[in-house]
């Protein structure tokens, strides 16, 4: 469902500030799976940023849309104890 007080260029420009920064992610992927997992914006785009996991099962890139953040199916949390 989209946030009613939340604007596409408010979103890029939060994920633009959050670039780099140790964060917490949980991404919905629909029939009750979501995925909760540590990571860095590692790179951002006009339509989508990069993000690279840091878990200890999987370190990989993954890539989502500023839309999946408006609609909520991806969650950005700022984290202070990141475990490396």
């Amino acid at each position: 469902m989209r946030k009613v007080n939340a604007k596409l260029e408010d979103i890029i420009r939060q994920i633009n500030s959050l670039k780099g920064q140790n964060l917490n992610f949980e991404v919905t992927r629909g029939r009750k799976k979501t995925i909760k997992f540590l990571g860095v914006i590692e790179s951002v785009y006009p339509s989508i940023f990069v993000v690279k996991s840091k878990d200890a099962e999987n370190e990989n890139s993954l890539s989502y849309s500023y839309a999946d953040v408006l609609c909520g199916d991806v969650c950005i949390k700022e984290t202070e104890n990141f475990a490396k």
